[in-house]
This record gives structure tokens, sequence and C-alpha cells, in this order.
């Protein structure tokens, strides 16, 4: 397995990562599965806040693994403080990993419940000078981590990242993103579990503090089957869907995850 080639197929996928990166056999990986009877009420989290500037978002890609947004993160002008955080974390990038049908697809499990998709919304310390810097640090790295599931409606908030997938259908694709303000992508709870982890694709940097919203963003299946449509290869290259770019569960190796609600 190459350096620059993992990916999610049977010969350079999750259970293969460690080959090449050792880090995700470490001991505080990402995802894991949440079991409510081992979660501690913690009441002394406090809510989290986002303050975003919807004049950040940049542009949108397909890099073959997953659909990602780019955020301006030059200064503090979309930034995500409180919660478990000390300090301000500035927005970087929101991507998704989602499924080949809709009974699976997020990474993180509740109480043994897969979702049809999961939207990763990934902050950094500016404490820690630049983005590879966080990395490095156990508290570089805060991810607000949305379960998608499907129901009957399309929700609006989701229509903009879907509409601009005609325009990245095929890997190493990129377009104009502008004028967008993810906090609409947030359920109306802010409930939330957090704990200690990794990011879910190699190197699997241990930066993480991960902020995982309770309550599920409905989106529809033609939604869905729209983010299927993308293509792993690039345009040269016969189409092959981009679909199951999900890690499974890790062991949580006696971490604790902690809940902001009864």
């Amino acid at each position: 397995m190459a350096q620059s080639v993992w990916g999610y197929d049977s010969d350079n996928g999750p259970e293969r990562w460690h080959e090449n990166y050792p880090l995700a056999k470490g001991d505080k990986q990402s995802p894991v599965e949440i079991n409510s009877k081992d979660v501690q009420h913690d009441s002394s989290l406090a809510p989290w806040h986002a303050s975003y500037d919807p004049g950040a978002a940049k542009t949108i890609l397909n890099n073959g693994r997953t659909c990602r947004v780019v955020f301006d993160d030059t200064f503090d002008r979309s930034v995500l403080r409180g919660g478990p955080l000390s300090g301000a974390y500035r927005l970087r990038q929101l991507h998704l990993h989602w499924g080949s049908s809709d009974d699976h697809g997020s990474e993180h499990v509740i109480d043994g419940v897969k979702y049809a998709a999961e939207l990763h919304m990934v902050h950094w310390n500016p404490k820690h000078g630049n983005f590879a810097g966080a990395l490095k640090q156990p508290d570089g790295v805060a991810v607000v981590g949305i379960f998608l599931k499907v129901g009957k409606t399309p929700k609006p908030e989701m229509k903009r990242i879907l509409e601009e997938i005609e325009n990245i259908k095929t890997k190493g694709k990129e377009a104009p993103f502008l004028h967008f303000d993810p906090s609409i992508l947030f359920p109306k709870s802010r409930d939330y579990w957090t704990y200690h982890g990794s990011f879910t694709t190699p190197p699997c940097e241990e930066c993480i503090t991960w902020i995982l919203l309770r309550e599920p963003i409905e989106v529809s299946s033609d939604q869905m089957a729209k983010l299927r449509s993308l293509s792993k290869n690039d345009e040269k290259e016969p189409m092959s869907p981009l679909v199951d770019n999900w890690r499974p569960p890790q062991p949580l190796k006696g971490r604790i995850v902690k809940a902001s609600f009864k």
C-alpha cells in the first residue's frame, strides 16, 4: 500500500491504514460507538457557540475521498467556542462521510444506530500557530459532528452544498463556493457528547476534541443519492461512485464519553 493511496477499498481501506500510519492503532482513535449506559453526564460542560462569517466560504471540492467545503482561516472570522473548549477555534473546512445506501454511512454509532451520513466541521486552535502545528497538540483541533438522517422532506440547509455537486462530479474538481453560513447546518438542539479522539482519516492524528450533536438533521433520500453520484475517479477514468467513505468504530480503550445532557 503506497503512502498516498489510502482509501476505503479492501486493498487500501481502514483495516490496512496502520501499515503506513501506525497511529491508526493508537489509544485515542475515532470514531467510536457511543452507548448511552456508559456515558457520563457532566454538568460542568458549557453550551458551545459558533459565530461564522458567511463571507469566509471559499471553495467546494471533490478530492476522491469526500466532498469538502473550505473556509478562510487566516484570522478569527469563523470561530467555535465554549462547550468543552477553552479559547476560540477557527473553522477550516467541513466534509461528509456517507454510505452506499440510506441505512449506514455515519462513522460514530449511537446505541447501535448508524445514520445515513455524518458531517464534520473541522476547527483548529490558533494558539498553535498554524493548522500543521495544531495537529501535533492534544487540544489542537475541535470537530463538530452532525448526523444526517433520511426523512421525508429534503432539507433546505443541505441544498446549497448539493446544488454544487454537478460542478465537482469527478476527483480533483473544485468550484467557487461563496457566501455560505455553515451554522444553518446545526440542528435545533445544542445537546452534545464529547470525548478526546482522532481524525478518522490517515494519518489519524490524536488531536481532536469531538463535539457530537445528539439531534440529527434530516435529508431526503434524493439528497443522499446526489452525494452518491460523485465519482472517486478523475474525469479521464471510468465513473466509480464515491460511497462508503467511513471508518468503522475504534476501541474506546478506557476513554469516557461525556454528555452535556441527562
